[in-house]
């Protein structure tokens, strides 16, 4: 299976093109043949980074059969932690991975807590808020064990989704251990696939029948793009800022029940909301149960769930309880809403009940704990009270307007001249890389692909990003920048 375009495919062949039309395509082809990039290159960068959402595929399955190994095999390094017991979380439950030439995004679902809610439940927990935000779902089974209560339990969650599934027999490291994978059709999921996800052996085919399972990309589509419908937001945050109490107040009703203790429903109601004259639909994100000796285990559910809530917005809308100290858990939510290159707003909840001291604190803390988000447009709500919900609906809307903004190329490439004459690259080993030239390739969010003689560093492709900010606005949207260096003349490629 291959994603190249077909003669005719008028969808993909814009698709190829990112967001430039087909004139500025062929004017900055050419700029890019004079400069003696090849073209293929140049074609295969724009087309990376001018892509919409990427599908998304979760790996779900019971403890200890293998999902985090088998994460890391599809990825291609070794990133999710893997340990010989259960128990072992992570922050990071989402991952970028390529096959064939197709990209897409895999959630891990091999975070585990032995003592959450009972092992089926926490299996049953898992999976759910997975394959919520799942386009296909990989579910592994240990060909060795066998189907156990716990599968079928997980297969019954995978039937009611009515997601596209891929069964994976691990475990299986030779061919005498197939026979032991094909008892598993009986779990009525279709052909198990058997593989052994610590050798790689049965991968590769197991990685085609998920790429035929996955969309070209997500059936979900945005407001404002297509038939239209309510834009959607995500309000997240850790457990107990007061999201469920914002959201009533903006729903102007007790939409959400309220308490300390939350998480007694389990299916996840978007709601349709009235806000400055305009319906947005917010997904929600309730439902973590928040116990003291569980808290291990509530913090990764608040992850996944948070992910899966993510992946379906448009905009994130960070509730930050600004009465306490901003935590690690904070921080993260906010570094994976940024990943996943969602318009971002931050409301600090119980403003109304700070003191002169603790907002000077809070100031102080946002600064350095927030300091690489200051373009988020930021609101001082409360939940409570009611207090500036007004200034909820601009800051959105001001964050989507960045994160559909998109940069002629011409424009772009006039900004890029002036300011790599004005602050050029630090001479390194002898040599000053210069940053040829550019072009948006695609928004929501902003994707920036730049042509360049050598290495850029790290450094001075954050300060690029600083000054597009300032130059062009961008508030409220992560922004992506990737740079592809000029061959040398002559070198062949591979």
């Amino acid at each position: 299976m291959n994603d190249h375009s077909q003669p005719g495919d008028s969808a993909e062949h814009e698709y190829d093109h990112g967001a430039l039309g087909d004139a500025e395509y062929t004017e900055f082809m050419e700029l890019a043949a004079e400069e003696g990039f090849d073209i293929e290159d140049v074609e295969g960068a724009i087309e990376e980074a001018g892509h919409g959402p990427l599908p998304v595929l979760a790996v779900v399955g019971r403890p200890n059969v293998g999902k985090s190994t088998l994460v890391n095999r599809i990825i291609g390094r070794r990133e999710a932690v893997v340990e010989d017991k259960p128990g072992v979380t992570r922050d990071r439950v989402t991952y970028e991975a390529e096959w064939a030439g197709r990209r897409f995004k895999v959630v891990d679902t091999g975070g585990w807590e032995q003592d959450v809610l009972g092992i089926d439940a926490s299996v049953a927990a898992q999976a759910e808020y997975a394959i919520e935000a799942a386009d296909a779902v990989v579910f592994v089974v240990d060909a060795k064990v066998g189907a156990t209560d716990t599968d079928e339990a997980v297969v019954r969650l995978l039937r009611k989704a009515g997601k596209p599934v891929v069964l994976a027999a691990n475990k299986v490291d030779g061919p005498s251990g197939e026979a032991d994978a094909s008892y598993l059709w009986s779990l009525g999921l279709g052909e198990p696939h058997p593989v052994s996800a610590l050798h790689g052996r049965g991968t590769g085919d197991m990685l085609d029948a998920v790429l035929e399972a996955l969309p070209d990309a997500p059936a979900q589509t945005f407001g404002g793009t297509g038939i239209g419908g309510p834009r959607r937001i995500a309000l997240i945050g850790r457990p107990n800022v007061g999201k469920s109490s914002l959201l009533n107040k903006v729903a102007g009703e007790e939409r959400v029940v309220v308490n300390e203790i939350a998480g007694t429903t389990r299916d996840p109601v978007d709601e349709l909301i009235e806000l400055g004259g305009i319906t947005w639909k917010f997904v929600d994100t309730a439902g973590i149960r928040k116990r003291v000796h569980l808290q291990q285990g509530a913090d990764y559910y608040a992850s996944l769930r948070t992910a899966a809530a993510v992946e379906k917005a448009e905009v994130a809308v960070i509730l930050i309880d600004a009465s306490e100290s901003i935590s690690v858990q904070d921080q993260r939510i906010v570094t994976m809403a940024v990943e996943a290159g969602r318009a971002m707003v931050i409301a600090y909840n119980k403003w109304d009940t700070l003191d002169e001291e603790r907002r000077y604190y809070l100031e102080r803390e946002i600064e350095t704990e927030f300091g690489q988000v200051a373009w988020a447009p930021r609101v001082n709500v409360s939940a409570y009270t009611g207090r500036h919900m007004e200034k909820l609906v601009p800051a959105i809307e001001t964050a989507l307007a960045g994160w559909e903004t998109r940069v002629p190329t011409g424009r772009l490439n006039a900004f890029l001249g002036e300011l790599v004459s004005a602050h050029p690259h630090p001479v390194r080993g002898g040599k000053q890389p210069r940053i040829l030239f550019g072009t948006q390739a695609g928004t929501k969010p902003p994707r920036f692909v730049l042509f360049a003689s050598g290495f850029i560093e790290a450094g001075y492709r954050r300060f690029i990003e600083r000054r597009l900010r300032e130059e062009f606005g961008f508030e409220g949207t992560p922004i992506h920048i990737s740079v592809r260096v000029r061959e040398k003349r002559g070198a062949k490629k591979k």
